[in-house]
């Protein structure tokens, strides 16, 4: 197992849905961001046009989702070259790196997809990222070791196998503890100015995936008739959006530690 040359590290990376999420993120003080679409569905492929905006109104590092669609990680041939067209538009764009993530039916990595990608994703001299799609592996030891000697992953996206990062800091830890000489580990989900600190110091990591969202009125989401809410009862017409306030308060919790 061979060491591989990290891009500089940087302590928060926020996760947004938007080019107005990205000003938010970095008006708290985030450095690098998560740049997706579609967050309630857990976060797909984002437009061309919001990664290009995002570069040319900020100094953030942004890390774009390839994900063409929710609800799994088993792709067609056709959704797999949708997902690479559009690796190559958003690198082409000026990406600094690629979330995405490929399983075969039985959840394990598909490899020589994940390969393909990672190789595309270094040509351009950016950074391959596997999401969270690894929480689904069966063996995770395995899967990380196959994405540090066979897929060339610089980064992986983790929630321990668990629900929240903290319920999977055990996980996590021994991941740090075993391959951060290898492949940079990223915890994610729940994770807040109030736990975060915590889950530092219980796992040993330098780097925290956080959402920081909020709650945004929109009364337009429903009439008496038709719905196109995706929050239920009195939040029906609420939408979430980054936090400036909480991004703030994330990166001074995690610079306390």
């Amino acid at each position: 197992m061979q060491k591989v040359e990290h891009t500089k590290r940087c302590g928060v990376e926020i996760c947004c849905g938007s080019f107005a999420d990205a000003l938010s993120a970095e008006k708290g003080g985030a450095q690098r961001i998560e740049l997706n679409a579609a967050l309630p569905l857990g976060g797909l492929t984002p437009s061309v046009a919001s990664l290009k905006l995002v570069k040319e109104r900020t100094s953030l590092k942004v890390i774009c989702m390839a994900r063409p669609r929710a609800a799994g990680f088993t792709y067609s041939d056709d959704e797999f070259y949708q997902m690479k067209d559009e690796v190559q538009e958003l690198l082409s764009a000026g990406a600094d790196g690629i979330a995405f993530g490929i399983l075969v039916p039985d959840a394990t990595i598909d490899l020589s997809r994940s390969r393909m990608l990672s190789d595309i994703i270094h040509e351009a001299g950016a950074t391959a990222v596997f999401h969270r799609a690894f929480d689904l592996t069966p063996q995770p030891f395995d899967a990380i070791e196959a994405l540090i000697e066979i897929v060339h992953a610089d980064r992986v996206l983790t929630s321990g196998q668990r629900p929240t990062a903290l319920a999977g800091a055990p996980l996590i830890a021994q991941l740090q503890k075993n391959y951060a000489a290898h492949i940079e580990i990223l915890p994610a989900s729940g994770i807040k100015p109030e736990n975060v600190t915590q889950l530092i110091r219980e796992t040993g990591v330098t780097q925290v995936h956080a959402s920081c969202k909020g709650a945004a009125e929109d009364p337009t989401a429903r009439s008496p008739f038709v719905s196109f809410a995706y929050r239920g009862g009195s939040e029906a017409c609420y939408h979430e959006k980054v936090m400036t306030s909480h991004v703030s308060e994330l990166i001074q919790s995690v610079s306390e530690v």
